[in-house]
């Protein structure tokens, strides 16, 4: 990791840079299904993806002595413009040039929760914008959706997928700070919001994750799995709003309503391999920390004033909109 420090000695920013990167990680659910795929540095703001489009089959068969005509190789590219986030907390000249200050641990925490919920939360938005749109029982548009999730639903995602080509997750990025893999069972993942917990759980055929064989198969924020997905959980994924049809059985602005209230539409990302590719928070550039005890100058006489702060850049893009399903439903309000 390359990061930038500001005014701490290397072993106390060496300290500071891991407590972010743990206390961010287990926030970001994303970050481990997506293709990783880091921005170079002096390489401008714009991330290009390319993937190149199937061939037709060549079912007619060869004449005696004649050449086909061929075929010319079509691809499709994804363009992403990365963008600057971050901010900062002041300190006050209780800080010390130690990593087992409180101050200091606590605003580095405090950081660390910011810039996970911060890029997972972008991510989420450039993804839920895919055109691959799911609804569950006699809805048609966000608007008409007046039902919870559904096997039957779930079950004509998976067929779409299949035919689209859509290959299972088999390889998961690490929950670490280092950049590498990890095997998974594979299977299609589906991401949702934790406001669903109870839907999902009384699906039909539902296992959860309590009952897997191996134990140690589960991912952080897994309930189970139905079928062909298994299912992750996190509070961070919001709904759309009073999107939905008007009644008195599902949640409407995150709370259990008396009223006839349009109902909150909760997104489910059904996600294939490489269907999106991230510039993520890990890697070498990809976080700068700051850390500046206070110092005497001109603005600060006294040396009173210090900061903790964090900048990244970032960039998401959806490489095939058939290979990430949303899923538009809503939740139960009384759950039994």
């Amino acid at each position: 990791m390359n990061n930038t420090y500001g005014a701490i000695s290397p072993r106390t920013a060496g300290f500071a840079t891991k407590d972010l990167l743990e206390r961010g990680q287990h926030l970001m659910v994303l970050e481990r299904f997506g293709q990783f795929d880091p921005q170079p540095k002096n390489k401008t703001r714009t991330r290009k993806w390319r993937r190149y489009l199937s061939l037709p089959r060549a079912t007619a068969p060869l004449a005696e002595g004649v050449t086909p005509a061929g075929q010319r190789l079509t691809y499709v590219d994804i363009d992403a413009t990365l963008e600057q986030f971050g901010d900062l907390v002041w300190l006050t000249d209780v800080i010390k040039d130690t990593h087992e200050d409180p101050v200091l641990q606590e605003s580095m925490k405090i950081c660390g929760e910011q810039a996970a919920e911060t890029v997972e939360v972008i991510r989420y938005n450039t993804l839920k914008a895919g055109t691959n749109v799911f609804f569950p029982g006699t809805a048609t548009t966000r608007a008409t959706v007046n039902s919870p999730a559904t096997r039957s639903m779930f079950r004509l995602i998976y067929r779409a997928m299949k035919r689209n080509k859509g290959r299972e997750i088999s390889e998961i990025v690490k929950p670490s700070a280092l950049v590498s893999t990890e095997p998974v069972s594979s299977a299609y993942f589906a991401l949702g919001s934790t406001d669903l917990d109870a839907d999902i759980r009384g699906i039909s055929g539902f296992v959860p994750e309590a009952n897997y064989a191996n134990p140690n198969a589960k991912m952080e924020g897994e309930i189970g799995k139905l079928e062909q997905m298994r299912f992750i959980l996190t509070p961070l994924f919001e709904p759309f709003l009073a999107a939905g049809v008007a009644g008195t059985t599902y949640l409407s602005g995150g709370v259990k309503v008396s009223g006839a209230t349009a109902c909150d539409v909760y997104p489910i990302l059904v996600l294939a391999r490489d269907s999106y590719a991230i510039c993520p928070l890990q890697g070498e550039k990809a976080v700068n920390i700051g850390v500046v005890n206070p110092m005497h100058s001109t603005d600060d006489p006294l040396a009173q004033r210090g900061l903790v702060s964090w900048k990244t850049y970032q960039a998401t893009a959806i490489l095939n909109h058939l290979w990430i399903a949303r899923a538009e439903v809503a939740a139960t309000s009384d759950p039994t």
